[in-house]
C-alpha cells in the first residue's frame, strides 16, 4: 500500500487531449476571468463612490459581488494553467487550497443570498419598521459573521481531508472537489481511523445543514411570507415586490441550478452527456454567476442604472 508522503500530487484527467482548442478555450477563460473582475469590481467602487447607495442593500450586494471575484479567482487561473499543460498535475497543498476556496465560495454565495431575502422580506412586508430592523451596523455585522463562520466552517473539514492517507491520484474533474479527494483516500486501519471518520461525518452534516439547507429553508419561508403579502396587496405594492425581488430571484435560481446539477453528477452517470458540456455545467457556478450577479442588479436596480447611464452620457 502506497504512503501518504509518496503521493504529492494528483491528476486533473477530465481535461483530456484537446490539441490546438487548449489556446481558444483559455482565451475565452481568460476573457469572462477579466470581465468578471471588471464587472464586479466597478459596481463595488460605484457602490463604495456614491453616498446615496450607503445602504443596507447595497452592502449585501458588496459582499455578494466580492464573493463573486473570489470565488472566479479560486478556479479560473488555475483552469487557465491546466488548459495549457500538458500534466493537468496540482499539488496536494494547492489542491487542499483549492477546495477550501471553492466551497468557502460557495456557501458564502448561498448564505449571502439567504440573508438578503430577509432583507426583502421585510421591505416588502414591513416597510415602515425597515429602517430600525435593518441598520447599517446589524448588515455589516451579519456580513462579518457570515464570512468568519464559512472559513471556519470549511477549514475545520478540510482538516480532515488534509490528515488522510492517499492510494490514488486521478481526479476526475477539472478541478479538485472534495468528495473525489476522500475517495483516493486508503482504507482505515484502526480504531483512531473510524473515530475520526465519524466526527468529520458529523462536522460535515452539521455544515451541510447549517450552510445549505438552513439558508434554503430560510429564502423559501421569506418568499412564501412575501407572496402571501402580495396576493392582498395593491397593484402598486406588486410592481415594486417584483421589481426588488426579480434580481435576487434570478440569482437564488442560478446558483440553486448549478448546485443541483453538481449534486446529480456526483450520484449518476454523465457519460450520455456530452464530455464539453459537462465541463461547462460544473465550472458553472464559476463561469457565470459571478457574471449574473453584476449584470442583473446593475441591469436591475433603478439607483446602480441611473449612475450607469450618466456614466455613459
Amino acid at each position: 500500500m502506497e504512503n501518504s508522503s509518496e503521493i504529492v500530487s494528483f491528476v486533473l484527467s477530465m481535461y483530456g487531449d484537446i490539441g490546438h482548442l487548449k489556446y481558444l478555450y483559455f482565451l475565452l477563460t481568460m476573457i469572462i476571468y477579466v470581465s468578471v473582475i471588471l464587472a464586479n469590481t466597478a459596481l463595488i467602487v460605484i457602490i463604495y463612490v456614491k453616498p446615496n447607495l450607503h445602504e443596507p442593500m447595497y452592502l449585501f450586494l458588496c459582499s455578494l459581488f466580492v464573493n463573486d471575484i473570489y470565488g472566479s479567482t479560486a478556479l479560473l487561473p488555475c483552469l487557465m494553467v491546466q488548459i495549457l499543460s500538458e500534466t493537468h498535475d496540482i499539488s496536494l497543498l494547492f489542491c487542499f487550497i483549492q477546495i477550501f476556496n471553492i466551497q468557502t465560495y460557495a456557501a458564502l454565495e448561498l448564505q449571502t443570498l439567504a440573508i438578503m431575502s430577509y432583507d426583502r422580506y421585510v421591505c416588502i412586508c414591513k416597510p415602515l419598521h425597515y429602517n430600525s430592523i435593518i441598520t447599517t451596523r446589524r448588515v455589516q455585522i451579519v456580513i462579518l459573521v457570515i464570512w468568519i463562520v464559512s472559513f471556519v466552517e470549511n477549514g475545520v473539514l478540510l482538516s480532515f481531508t488534509i490528515r488522510l492517507r492517499f492510494c490514488g491520484t486521478v481526479i476526475d474533474k477539472v478541478c479538485c472537489v472534495n468528495h473525489l479527494v476522500l475517495e483516493l483516500s486508503c482504507s482505515p486501519t484502526n480504531i483512531l481511523s473510524y473515530v475520526n471518520d465519524v466526527v468529520f461525518a458529523l462536522i460535515f452534516v452539521f455544515g451541510l445543514v447549517l450552510i445549505v439547507t438552513a439558508p434554503l429553508v430560510f429564502i423559501l419561508f421569506t418568499y412564501v411570507k412575501i407572496l402571501s403579502v402580495c396576493l392582498k396587496a395593491s397593484k402598486e405594492t406588486k410592481t415594486k415586490a417584483f421589481d426588488t425581488c426579480t434580481p435576487h430571484l434570478v440569482s437564488i435560481m442560478s446558483l440553486v441550478f448549478a448546485c443541483f446539477y453538481n449534486l446529480i453528477s456526483q450520484r449518476f452517470d454523465m457519460t450520455i452527456v456530452p464530455l464539453e458540456l459537462t465541463v461547462i455545467l460544473s465550472l458553472y457556478i464559476f463561469l457565470i454567476q459571478p457574471m449574473l450577479n453584476p449584470l442583473i442588479y446593475g441591469l436591475k436596480l433603478s439607483k446602480i442604472r441611473h449612475i450607469f447611464e450618466k456614466l455613459c452620457y
